[in-house]
């Protein structure tokens, strides 16, 4: 095994993009409770500038970590009210009042966002410190 390669991430790695992936949706809920929604994407910008392995998984990382920190909640509170208010924000929208898909899309413009974000933050990293090559 050659020692400058990169050490592949084993299950319960921080580098392991499903692990990273929850990590994120778990500070991204916190973060949200007292900031607005963009903190959430500056979130995983850094932190797939610093531990994603490739834009693979930052978009992965980011995507399903702020899209769970995203769809968890809105369910839950779309829940707890029988959807009254989501309701009345799908009639404005063209989704038929669903209130299902409503939480949807929101989730899916959330994941998008971070995916986004998480890919540039290691593309970021990439661009400035480029891997090395092992021949």
């Amino acid at each position: 095994m050659n020692p400058a390669a990169p050490a592949s991430p084993t299950l319960l790695s921080v580098r392991n993009s499903w692990v990273l992936a929850l990590l994120l949706a778990l500070f991204a809920a916190v973060l949200q409770l007292g900031l607005p929604w963009w903190s959430a994407v500056a979130l995983a910008f850094a932190t797939c500038f610093g531990l994603a392995q490739s834009g693979r998984a930052g978009f992965l990382a980011g995507f399903v970590g702020l899209g769970l920190s995203w769809l968890v909640p809105a369910a839950w509170l779309a829940f707890q009210n029988n959807g009254l208010l989501a309701h009345r924000v799908a009639q404005l929208l063209p989704l038929g009042g669903s209130v299902p898909m409503l939480v949807l899309v929101t989730t899916l413009v959330m994941g998008l966002a971070g995916g986004l974000a998480g890919l540039a933050g290691r593309w970021l990293r990439e661009a400035i410190a480029p891997a090395r090559r092992v021949r």
